[in-house]
């Protein structure tokens, strides 16, 4: 796997049955067709069966699959499909669909809008995938052969982090909750068993693939918005680890830690001369810096609601860390050696080795914890909303990839909320459709199409491990969300967009359940207890709603009461 080319810590195993014999069968070991043979070993052996289509027109086989062993495929198989009653397995499979994708109900667009949206939908719940057998039995985490057994949980694996932290797994919290806690204590069982909090665990493996350290994200993110049924105590340990320790150097190899961890500790950021070799990913110094500073903050947001004052106070101050990689003099994040010059030449709109699959036109604005704070070494509110319009206008937004999602909604931290419906109108446009090129990159585990549902329903997570949505011009004119109990109350939360049309996409006033809502967010609490968001919608931006300092999203320098 991607760490140090060492086999994954597991094996696949299936099985097949038929419901009929067959009149031939054999394998190909290499290139050698070996007829009546069951064993092939080298190469890229292979097995083929014949059945003699005189006595029957059609075949069933119904296939088993473990990662255990071949014994655990057939138990799975007789577990889920104990017969051979085909019409009853699609129906199952029907309804279980039907099931989750009826979640959210959305009225008012057209048909290819409906299509976008549940094929959104439908990616959007593909991962992270059940690792374990019907029994709970499921390969370690830790590198051997060993098989645990997940108690009162299912074991999950492929966590695509660094894509899914910013809203494939803020949507599941809101759709799935029900299956929240088993990716947490999927996430803390790997932990256990590896030693450390893993940072992008993929193929059941600890791996060096990407950047940042944002399980930390998934686990504030959970317990912020109400998530307890996990290990708390053993989850803010396992955090403290990662961000103060380096691992062995042969566990480091092998995908534990944080890259570069030490020199962030002594600088306050990674100098250009720590090359940070042992990664997939080399260098990337300044978006490793900004992306530590971010998980800084969710652990000092779980440290804080967990009452500990003084590792709260620590890793805050730690969260300020993206200041030392921002350039008061060109205004854009820079990469900065040792002794703290910039790195020179400089051009922000070209890729570069300290950035981290974009520009520093995009990661200047990666600081999702504290936008207040980037407004202010910006010169303002005007002089950020002019930075923004430049980097839309000089087409610097990449949408094809995950570090501009946020980008768009941005605006409503410094008073022009109505600039981020026009920018996300036309994000949603132009970057997804009911096509086989529909997507304008990867989906990557969901995240590509979490956006685009967050932002449909007309709302969005910027800074997961907090309460606070930012809301946008909804795609559709009713967007019901079906609360699940008990994670959530039970009831719906309804968005309504009054007069929404192609022309009419800018909000004019809102009311939540019936009051007067001059805010350009929205909590997590008013969404999961369930009620009305109401948008009346017009032809031009209503520039006055959502435009007060007291009515923008918290950050945390905010010194208003209720921020962090």
């Amino acid at each position: 796997y991607i760490a140090t080319g060492q086999p994954a810590g597991f094996s696949g195993h299936f099985v097949a049955r038929f419901n009929t014999v067959f009149s031939d069968y054999g394998v190909w070991d290499r290139n050698e067709g070996l007829r009546k043979r069951r064993l092939a070993t080298r190469g890229q052996p292979g097995a083929y069966v014949r059945f003699d289509a005189r006595h029957r027109r059609t075949v069933l086989v119904k296939i088993g699959c473990s990662f255990t062993s071949i014994d655990e495929a057939r138990r799975n198989l007789d577990a889920e499909i104990p017969d051979w009653d085909f019409g009853r397995v699609v129906e199952e499979g029907r309804q279980a669909w039907q099931k989750a994708l009826s979640v959210v109900e959305v009225e008012g667009g057209s048909q290819s809008d409906l299509r976008t949206f549940y094929t959104a939908l439908y990616h959007a719940l593909l991962l992270p995938r059940v690792f374990s057998d019907a029994d709970g039995s499921y390969v370690g985490f830790d590198g051997d052969d060993s098989v645990h057994v997940a108690r009162d949980f299912v074991y999950y694996d492929d966590y695509s982090l660094w894509d899914t932290f910013r809203a494939e797994h803020p949507l599941l919290l809101l759709i799935q909750p029900q299956r929240v806690r088993d990716w947490v204590r999927s996430l803390l069982a790997k932990a256990e068993q590896g030693g450390w909090l893993p940072i992008f665990p993929a193929w059941n493996s600890y791996t060096t693939e990407m950047i940042g350290d944002h399980g930390f994200s998934m686990v504030t993110d959970a317990f912020v918005k109400g998530f307890r049924d996990f290990d708390v105590q053993a989850a803010f340990r396992f955090m403290l680890k990662n961000a103060k320790e380096t691992p062995p150097r042969p566990d480091y190899l092998d995908g534990k830690g944080r890259r570069a961890l030490t020199s962030y500790l002594r600088y306050g950021y990674i100098p250009l001369e720590d090359p940070v070799r042992e990664a997939f990913h080399k260098g990337e110094q300044v978006s490793r810096t900004l992306e530590y500073a971010y998980d800084d903050f969710c652990l000092a947001v779980l440290a804080d609601s967990l009452g500990n004052v003084e590792k709260a106070r620590t890793f805050k101050h730690r969260a300020r860390n993206y200041r030392n990689v921002f350039d008061p003099e060109t205004g854009f994040v820079r990469g900065r050696h040792q002794d703290g010059s910039w790195v020179k030449p400089f051009d922000p709109s070209q890729p570069v080795p300290y950035i981290a699959e974009a520009t520093p036109w995009v990661y200047t604005f990666f600081v999702p914890h504290d936008v207040a704070g980037l407004v202010r070494l910006m010169g303002g509110r005007q002089a950020f909303i002019a930075k923004l319009d430049s980097l839309f206008e000089k087409d610097f937004y990449a949408h094809d990839n995950e570090p501009s999602h946020h980008i768009p909604y941005l605006y409503a931290f410094a008073g022009a909320p109505w600039k981020t419906q026009q920018r996300v109108s036309q994000a949603l446009r132009a970057n997804y459709a009911d096509t086989p090129g529909g997507l304008s990159g990867n989906d990557d585990a969901g995240q590509m199409s979490a956006w685009y549902l967050f932002s449909a329903m007309g709302f969005y997570p910027v800074c997961p491990g907090t309460n606070q949505y930012i809301l946008t011009s909804p795609l559709f004119r009713k967007i019901t969300l079906h609360l699940q109990q008990p994670y959530h109350s039970g009831k719906v939360f309804v968005v309504v967009a009054k007069g929404l049309s192609a022309t009419n996409r800018y909000i004019q006033k809102a009311w939540l359940n019936g009051k007067e809502w001059n805010k350009p967010w929205i909590s997590h609490s008013a969404i999961v207890a369930g009620g009305e968001l109401v948008l009346q919608m017009g032809p031009k931006p209503n520039r006055q709603w959502g435009s007060r300092p007291e009515d923008a999203p918290y950050s945390m320098s905010d010194k208003r009461a209720g921020s962090r």
